[in-house]
């Protein structure tokens, strides 16, 4: 738990919510303290200095202080560069957040993941940003975020450690990595290989490999989120 103060700490408000009559609660994601609650007092007030500024998917450096389980936050300072997010890729957004909140532990830092957050949300502002663009990244930082929460994911060989095969189907066991199937078997999802091994290289390029990555990755998040249901799911609904 960060003690005292910190000052000028890259981060991003994954989500707000009123506190009393003027004040903020927020959980934010912070590049070397991981993800912190932090009060924003006053921060409702029309001249408050950090009214306009606690907004997500932007680039904040925020300062704060405290020894309790919610800290105080002290400052805010925009950094620029981030286009704000709309449309699809808004959605995309609250996707990414949800996730961070619902698995990401409090006061554990990852700063990799942080850097791929940030630079996800660069791609989702681009103005030429398109589906595809998207979807890829979204199967990136899932695939990042269960690797740095310890459910890395066995891409390139099989069950045995077996290389995998691109033409070969397989089942995916969750816990055990890829198993080859035998026939297609309509209640066992199968994954060809070369999704696999795509999905090793971080290449989603082929509309089959993010096809089968989506339906993959969806019943893994399923397992770890322990079924609860993700209320941005239904927003691209």
């Amino acid at each position: 738990m960060p003690r005292g103060r910190v000052d000028a700490q890259p981060a991003y408000v994954l989500h707000t919510r009123a506190y009393r009559e003027t004040s903020l609660l927020l959980d934010a994601f912070s590049r070397d303290y991981g993800r912190v609650a932090l009060l924003a007092r006053g921060a409702r007030r029309p001249h408050s200095t950090l009214r306009g500024l606690i907004m997500a998917f932007q680039p904040l450096e925020l300062s704060w202080s405290g020894k309790g389980e919610v800290l105080t936050l002290m400052k805010a300072e925009w950094q620029g560069g981030q286009p704000l997010l709309a449309g699809q890729s808004l959605f995309c957004g609250y996707y990414l957040n949800e996730l961070l909140l619902r698995l990401l532990p409090r006061e554990d830092a990852h700063t990799r993941l942080f850097d791929h957050y940030r630079h996800i949300l660069q791609r989702l502002g681009e103005p030429a940003a398109r589906q595809e663009t998207a979807e890829s990244g979204l199967r990136s930082f899932e695939r990042a975020l269960l690797s740095e929460l310890g459910y890395g994911l066995t891409l390139d060989r099989d069950h045995r450690g077996e290389p995998i095969a691109a033409a070969a189907h397989y089942h995916y066991e969750i816990e055990r990595g890829p198993v080859p199937a035998g026939t297609r078997d309509a209640a066992r999802p199968t994954l060809i290989g070369q999704s696999l091994l795509d999905m090793a290289g971080d290449d989603y390029a082929n509309p089959v490999t993010r096809s089968e990555a989506k339906q993959l990755m969806r019943r893994l998040l399923a397992y770890y989120l322990e079924g609860a249901e993700l209320h941005s799911r239904a927003l691209f609904i």
